[in-house]
């Protein structure tokens, strides 16, 4: 039988002379379906060399999160390399990248050039076009891709690994209408609203507050946009405005400055506070009883759900459901469990 040829090899499959290249000399950077469709073509071709295993290089996997010095993703990325260091170095290499939430291009341009040397990546990200335009090149490129925490509804995504984010804020909204005895006004401190866990959350409390607790009256929700500077300035402004003050939920980053703020006004204790995530801060606050109660994700479930579910998919070819399958559940704590 004759030989063919690299450049024959590339055209029947329809990609690049670079590519098959790639594959077949183990150098990486070649999406796990491109990768089997070239070496199978060349077994049926007959191509007399030694081919590589369909994949004997650990699975290259790039996790984006956001640089604000939250919590929450500080843990997130301790979490992702604890998993990543128990599955080992032969497995998976695992990069993390961290973006400032208030650059969504940036993050859309470091989307678009790692999904020319990753196998998948695992985002979270701002609901921007330029970051939809970067996941299309990754289905284009074969790239799976698993939003994390907060979802991007409409983009071609292998799943979203997160809580109910809706449930969550609809759940804060319920305690505290039950909490809130007096008549009075609640305020809402909210996130950055491109993002849709945020709007989200907010979406969820205002509904039920408005269909169970026609005694509270909700402010127009207060656009922290995860900037401790513009929250303090916000909640100076609000307290000073409104002294019938009676309640405050919290979607995000800012729980100092509320701590602070309830303080500075004679609310501490009498004004009911609900907010997100278990943390040093959190923990104290529910123990001098400033705050009601924190509705809690767990960071190492996100991150040990959404790296299995992506191995799954590229070593079986597994297709998880949208939701359920990355699905983590948020658990309530007050000063009687939160340890």
């Amino acid at each position: 039988m004759k030989s063919i040829s690299l450049e024959t090899l590339a055209k029947q499959i329809g990609v690049g002379v670079a590519t098959v290249d790639r594959v077949l000399n183990e150098r990486g950077g070649v999406s796990p379906a491109t990768t089997r469709k070239v070496l199978q073509a060349a077994r049926e071709a007959g191509l007399k060399r030694i081919l590589p295993e369909d994949h004997r290089f650990p699975w290259q996997i790039e996790v984006f999160l956001s640089a604000n010095d939250s919590f929450f993703f500080q843990q997130l990325a301790k979490d992702f390399s604890h998993v990543a260091d128990t599955l080992g170095y032969r497995r998976l290499t695992l990069h993390r990248t961290f973006v400032p939430e208030s650059r969504p291009e940036k993050l859309a341009q470091l989307i678009f050039n790692s999904s020319k040397k990753r196998h998948a990546l695992i985002v979270f990200g701002n609901e921007h076009q330029a970051i939809y335009d970067a996941l299309e090149q990754c289905r284009e490129r074969n790239i799976p891709v698993i939003t994390l925490a907060t979802d991007l509804p409409g983009s071609v995504r292998l799943c979203h690994v997160g809580i109910n984010q809706m449930q969550s804020g609809r759940t804060a909204g319920m305690m505290m209408g039950r909490m809130s005895h007096r008549p009075g006004k609640v305020l809402m401190l909210n996130g950055r609203s491109d993002y849709s866990a945020h709007r989200l959350r907010i979406q969820g409390f205002s509904e039920v507050m408005v269909q169970h607790f026609p005694h509270l009256q909700l402010c127009e929700p207060l656009a922290g946009q995860e900037d401790r500077a513009i929250i303090t300035r916000l909640l100076e402004k609000a307290f000073s405005q409104n002294p019938n003050i009676v309640g405050i939920y919290n979607t995000g980053l800012g729980n100092t400055q509320i701590g602070e703020a309830l303080a500075r006004h004679r609310r501490y204790g009498n004004c009911c506070w609900i907010t997100h995530e278990r943390y040093a801060t959190t923990r104290e606050q529910l123990a001098k009883g400033g705050l009601a109660l924190t509705l809690d994700q767990n960071t190492r479930q996100h991150a040990q759900l959404a790296i299995d579910l992506i191995l799954r998919h590229l070593e079986q070819g597994e297709k998880p459901h949208t939701y359920a399958d990355g699905k983590v559940d948020f658990i309530l704590y007050t000063s009687e469990n939160v340890e």
